[in-house]
């Protein structure tokens, strides 16, 4: 191998890791909160965060805390919607957070960095609408009579600075000389992918004014969906994601479908470049923790069955007792009372 091909792969293998460990901000979320020090030792002191993003944190101090809630919410989304499934978004107290596997062009990782990026938008927009940044307020330019008739009134959310925050912070990495390498694209699609399942899932809320109840004006704001239904769409996303490699069209690099067949990938969907380990058996150096132990679901032909669960090592099960609120009756008013009822269910877990 000449000098210049074995510099040319240290330089790749090094934009590579450094796109890989574009989600180390997410340890955030460990933290009670940030900010309660000094500008200084705040940012210069949070783990997982690059340079330009402790620079970002010194001018933003107020935001960060806004920035650690979206960290946690996105892990607590990546957990509830993977709960059943052999990978279950099981967290470290290392870095990365999850493991691995998220170095990896997975379509684990494709999900993990588009949930990111919508829950650090998702959190400062929220913080921006209840008052609680002073950079930040109610989205204003909704305003006037609507074509429907209605009078936009009350506090919209400000979803585009929470998406810009979100693209200045989290996008940073990638943005950088290897902002051109097959990874760090797939990293910047994502992660606006994730974006995109906000504002394109925003609502309108409204409230009635008049009468006895009755509707002679209508005051309406635009707010964002539930997180639960951003997690859900991404997780469609996932199940659908498109497997695609770097092309240079002209002088332009981008990614498209690995098989031709495929058409082309939106601004919405999740893209990855590397297929999945099957997460069956304990893998440390991939960051798999297996299924080993792992409940599982005995009726179920689905993926939180004990068959595809336990990827055919089998399960033990055992019998343990539940309690759970029974004989519930509404008392006026206004409570509900519940007896507790012992019951004996079996338990299966992977072997």
């Amino acid at each position: 191998m000449t000098p210049e091909y074995l510099l040319r792969s240290l330089l790749l293998l090094i934009v590579a890791l450094f796109s890989a460990n574009a989600s180390n901000w997410l340890y955030l979320a460990k933290l009670s909160s940030v900010g309660s020090i000094s500008e200084e030792e705040t940012c210069e002191k949070l783990k997982g965060l690059i340079q330009r993003q402790v620079q970002i944190c010194k001018r933003n101090v107020e935001v960060m805390d806004s920035v650690r809630r979206g960290a946690q919410l996105a892990i607590d989304e990546c957990q509830y919607q993977f709960r059943n499934r052999r990978w279950n978004c099981s967290t470290l107290d290392t870095l990365p957070v999850f493991g691995k596997v998220v170095t990896q062009g997975t379509r684990e990782a494709a999900f993990v960095y588009a949930i990111s990026s919508a829950g650090v938008a998702f959190a400062v927009t929220r913080a921006c609408s209840s008052g609680e940044l002073e950079k930040c307020g109610c989205d204003r330019s909704v305003h006037g009579v609507s074509p429907e008739g209605f009078q936009w009134s009350g506090c919209s959310d400000n979803i585009a600075y929470g998406v810009a925050f979100s693209q200045t912070f989290v996008d940073v990495r990638e943005r950088s000389k290897g902002s051109s390498s097959s990874r760090a694209l797939m990293n910047l699609h994502n992660n606006e992918a994730g974006r995109k399942a906000i504002l394109n899932n925003m609502r309108v809320e409204c409230k009635c004014h008049g009468v006895s109840g009755s509707c002679e004006v209508k005051t309406c704001w635009k707010a964002m969906p539930p997180f639960r239904k951003v997690g859900n769409v991404l997780k469609e996303k996932f199940d659908g994601a498109t497997e695609v490699e770097q092309r240079k069209i002209g002088s332009t690099k981008v990614l498209v479908p690995k098989n031709s067949q495929f058409k082309p990938h939106t601004d919405e969907d999740l893209v990855y470049l590397d297929s999945s380990p099957d997460f069956c058996e304990h893998d440390m150096k991939n960051g798999v923790l297996g299924t080993t132990g792992r409940h599982c679901n005995k009726t179920s032909k689905a993926i939180d069955g004990c068959e595809l669960m336990c990827c055919g090592r089998g399960f033990h099960t055992e019998e343990v007792e539940v309690v759970d609120r029974c004989s519930c009756k509404f008392h006026w008013c206004c409570y509900v009372k519940c007896k507790q009822c012992r019951k004996v269910v079996e338990m299966h877990t992977c072997r």
